[in-house]
């Protein structure tokens, strides 16, 4: 016969919040309804022409006929340095870094600090042991670790830039020891 009056303002909060919800819903929809085009693509018209010479649809140039400009981005394609070993090996669960990396580690710090304009990327990789977030942090850890060493070596710390890919690169594929201790690496990547 009575009603528990206590809960009543936390039900109509409950309430709001789900109408609050659902109105904000409703205008997300209806504002990315209103950014869409009714315009197919295959519809749209495709200017058929050869920009070089201006004649139509002659197609002896490799030119898109649609006038698109390729994507460029900066590091791609770059060419690595010839006879310089750029991957530095670890030990299973460790960032350290070992004493057989040096003679790698001093040939990319000659190379980079005689190559001022010269940007590296430390790409940080794991086996496939670990979690997925584990691994990506132990990458990170080893990619920071070669950077510091290559600090140490006088290489400026704008040309570096670590990262990590965790166990997503792998370098051998296998379940041996052999597999798993190329996979445990730092490579340095010139841009």
């Amino acid at each position: 016969m009575f009603k528990n009056t206590t809960s009543m303002p936390q039900e109509q909060a409950l309430i709001s919040r789900t109408w609050a919800t659902r109105f904000a819903s409703l205008l997300l929809v209806s504002a990315l309804a209103a950014c869409g085009s009714s315009v197919k693509l295959e519809d749209a018209p495709v200017e058929d022409r050869n920009t070089s010479t201006g004649q139509a649809g002659d197609g002896t140039t490799g030119v898109d006929p649609r006038n698109v400009a390729e994507v460029q981005v900066p590091g791609i394609d770059v060419p690595q340095p010839a006879a310089l070993s750029r991957v530095v090996y670890f030990d299973y669960d460790s960032f350290a870094v070992r004493a057989d990396s040096t003679a790698v580690l001093e040939a990319n710090a000659r190379f980079l600090k005689a190559n001022p304009n010269r940007r590296v990327g430390l790409e940080g990789h794991t086996d496939e042991r670990g979690s997925r977030e584990y691994n990506i942090a132990l990458g990170q850890k080893r990619a920071e670790a070669v950077r510091r060493a290559l600090a140490l070596l006088g290489v400026s710390e704008s040309q570096m830039e670590p990262v990590s890919f965790g166990e997503e690169r792998p370098a051998a594929i296998g379940m041996d020891e052999t597999s798993y201790g190329k996979n445990r690496r730092v490579e340095v990547t010139y841009r």
